[in-house]
């Protein structure tokens, strides 16, 4: 699983740098600040759980565990539902969905619960140490 959650903590980190970037500089004329403070929110947590992903890779080569494995997955799609989700309400009147609000607004907190979970579970691993 090391390979595989250290492309998915690169890639995420990548994301997170040009959706960033995009957001400061393509969407400050777009979006008002309440919009992109959400933006921004997702950008910050997307870079907390990258590096939370790259601890699950580093301990991954001294343990293996059923716990950590889950602890990867479990940010891995806490970041899509968390950030993606609060990149889709922030912009959701720039891409047209305002009608999807209903829908996206409870995937958040899913997310929310994805990234608090990933936490026990790394805590887990690292008592295995």
């Amino acid at each position: 699983m090391q390979k595989t959650f250290g492309i998915i903590a690169a890639s995420y980190g990548a994301l997170a740098v040009i959706l960033g970037a995009f957001g400061a500089h393509a969407l400050k004329e777009k979006l008002d600040a309440y919009q992109l403070e959400i933006f921004n929110k997702g950008v910050q947590y997307q870079f907390y759980h990258v590096a939370a992903l790259f601890a699950v890779v580093l301990l991954s080569t001294k343990i293996q565990s059923k716990s950590l494995d889950f602890a990867g997955w479990f940010f891995t799609i806490g970041i899509l539902f968390f950030s993606g989700s609060l990149y889709l309400l922030a912009t959701r009147s720039l891409l047209g969905l305002d009608s999807i609000t209903s829908i996206i607004g409870p995937i958040t907190p899913i997310g929310g619960l994805c990234f608090i979970i990933g936490w026990i579970l790394l805590a887990i691993s690292f008592s295995k140490l």
